[in-house]
């Protein structure tokens, strides 16, 4: 059964809807720059308190004064106030000054930072002066870019993209697939809200753009200062850009749909009007080009092009990426809506509008498969991250339409030439003064004239049953009924396409993802770090579950090293145990089991000073807990001494 219009178009806003909901359920960005090491370590236990604390991260980053702060075990902050930018060569890393003298106790280190692809990363830690403790520090149990705000900012950024879509996308379509749509109120309202929809969004994403990287509440969408703030940012300039270029794009949607438009009608013949409708088009492809690049360049100087591995290339193929997307999924909009909602589309404009579609993938698959090394960097991180699991589902998406497109290509082939190229592309609303229909008569007013409101009306009526006529006769057409249902269906996959590109921005790069990952698991402890294990123990018998914490201070080879044992409950809980063992093994150099002689110290506590680890390696570290009479486990870990 045929779709009719209304059905078509409500099949799109729901589509448009879930993906909008898809957009707002995911999650904020995860960490495009990742804290990649920090000094103290996380969890660790310094002899003495440091003179700084100190970020490394994975890429460039923005933070202020207030972006790092350390908290003491009641909560108030010590650190200095003053971040100091230790950066040097590659690698990223922000300090934050301590006062001497800091007593013993578990401290908390809050950072919140933007990264260089525009997007919000936070996260805490703590770290202990002399030996743990309770802390009352109260860190945000928000990550930066979540909650409402961080819904909306995305859903913002979703319309956007659609909206330079259907603007650069329906344009192009105009002007190099079917002049006379220029005309069509279908086409003329497609474009248009493409327009309004970017502008509205760019503006709601200049409004959430602090409290989206700051604050997370709502009621900040209205402070000036942060929207100041914001306007000095990287993403803010962009946006603000963005604004200006929609001031022309606006010029540019008026000449299209006036003057352009004009020089189409039926009646524009003649040498002058060829010679005026030849200027508009050179002067308008030439002129949205450029206003549809530099659009595109906003999003390219602030998301993940502008960071990473060669930007200066990065960027244009960015620039052309959306470029190609825009005139394939927007003219493919534009397409469907003249099939639905227009007269019946020429066929050499389907077959021009094909052949672009067909370039723009190309263009896509160049760009796309650059893009994706840039990203993703190997088999294994497309796999096994988000971002590369995201992108593999994109590829889907893209070959889904493709394959439907294939489809339309075939309907286009067998539209019938007759009389099609001859048939003029008139406004929707024909000539008031159709073939002859039957309707009364209009009645005469007191003078013996008709009824001139009367006379309107019928005209109305005549005009609406030669239209209804027409979509019939057109509607009845099989070739073309098939053309629509394979363009929609095309329509409907680009609307989810579209939502997994957005969802592809916010997430973080495979490529950065495993990079982390590396430097996590290859990064060497610092000589002076102590080794900090937390070790999970269960007996077997009852009261035999908890937890066993053990320092090495400082964890290097040699001697004079320290080890302290803390043993737990499930709630965390000191706790005494019969016996507790602690051994160390490297096979490598066939060394050990070397036990080490604790000393019970405290209730749940047991120390040993003088530890000799004779070489550095990757030593094994056996622990026994005994619970009772007959319950023990042995539990085994390894360490990295320097």
């Amino acid at each position: 059964m045929a779709l009719t219009g209304f059905r078509a178009r409500r099949l799109l806003v729901v589509v448009a809807v879930l993906c909008s909901a898809l957009i707002a359920g995911i999650a904020p960005a995860g960490a495009h720059a990742a804290l990649t090491g920090s000094d103290p370590a996380p969890g660790s236990v310094v002899a003495h308190a440091p003179e700084q604390v100190a970020l490394t991260f994975s890429e460039g980053v923005a933070m202020g004064d207030d972006s790092l702060r350390v908290l003491d075990p009641q909560g108030r902050r010590v650190d200095r106030g003053k971040l100091r930018d230790l950066c040097s060569g590659s690698v990223v890393k922000y300090g934050a000054g301590l006062p001497p003298g800091l007593p013993k106790g578990t401290y908390t280190v809050a950072w919140q930072a933007i990264s260089a692809d525009s997007h919000p990363v936070s996260g805490a830690f703590t770290f202990s002066v002399g030996a743990p403790s309770k802390t009352a520090a109260a860190v945000p149990q928000q990550e930066a870019g979540g909650g409402p705000v961080g819904a909306l900012y995305q859903v913002a950024r979703y319309l956007a993209y659609a909206g330079f879509v259907l603007l650069a996308g329906g344009a192009a379509f105009v002007l190099a697939c079917r002049p006379a749509a220029a005309r069509i109120r279908s086409v003329q309202r497609l474009v248009v809200r493409g327009w309004a929809l970017l502008t509205g969004a760019t503006v709601a994403m200049l409004l959430l753009r602090a409290p989206y990287t700051e604050s997370g509440k709502l009621a900040d969408v209205l402070d000036l200062d942060g929207l100041q703030q914001a306007l000095l940012t990287k993403p803010g300039a962009a946006l603000l850009s963005r604004l200006l270029l929609l001031g022309a794009a606006a010029l540019f949607v008026a000449v299209l749909f006036g003057a352009y438009a004009r020089v189409h009608e039926p009646d524009a013949e003649g040498t002058e009007s060829a010679r005026r409708r030849t200027r508009l088009v050179w002067g308008l492809g030439l002129g949205g080009t450029a206003v549809a690049a530099g659009l595109a360049t906003t999003w390219a100087i602030a998301e993940h092009a502008s960071t990473g591995l060669q930007p200066a290339v990065a960027m244009p193929v960015d620039v052309l990426h959306l470029l190609a997307v825009a005139a394939w999924l927007g003219g493919l909009a534009a397409l469907l809506v003249s099939l639905y909602w227009g007269p019946a589309v020429e066929r050499t404009a389907v077959r021009r509008f094909s052949r672009i579609a067909f370039g723009s993938v190309l263009v896509l698959v160049a760009t796309g498969t650059y893009q994706s090394w840039r990203q993703v960097g190997s088999w294994r991180a497309l796999l096994d991250t988000s971002y590369g699991q995201l992108l593999l589902v994109k590829v889907g998406l893209v070959v889904a339409t493709v394959a439907v497109a294939g489809v339309s290509r075939r309907w286009t082939g067998r539209l019938a030439d007759a009389g099609e190229a001859a048939e003029p592309a008139e406004a929707e609303v024909p000539d008031p003064a159709p073939e002859p229909v039957a309707v009364p008569a209009a009645p005469e007013d007191g003078d013996g004239g008709a009824d001139p409101v009367r006379a309107a009306q019928l005209a109305r009526q005549q005009a609406a049953l030669a239209t209804a006529r027409k979509k019939r006769v057109r509607d009845a057409d099989p070739v073309r009924h098939g053309l629509r249902r394979s363009v929609l269906a095309e329509a409907t996959i680009a609307v989810v396409l579209l939502g997994v590109t957005t969802a592809l921005t916010t997430t973080e790069p495979a490529r950065t993802e495993e990079a982390v990952k590396a430097a996590s698991a290859g990064q060497s402890p610092d000589a002076n770090q102590p080794r900090v294990l937390t070790v999970p123990f269960d007996t077997g018998g009852a009261g035999g579950k908890g937890t066993a914490r053990i320092d090495l201070d400082p964890g290097r080879s040699g001697g004079g090293n320290e080890l302290r044992v803390r043993i737990a409950d499930p709630s965390g809980k000191v706790r005494d145990v019969p016996e507790v063992k602690v051994a160390f093994t490297l096979d490598a150099k066939k060394l050990g089991p070397l036990p080490v002689a604790l000393r019970h110290s405290g209730t749940g506590h047991w120390t040993a000073g003088g530890v000799q680890l004779p070489v550095p390696g990757r030593w094994q570290l056996s622990l026994l807990v005994r619970t009772s009479d007959i319950d023990q486990v042995t539990e085994t870990r390894n360490v990295t001494i320097n």
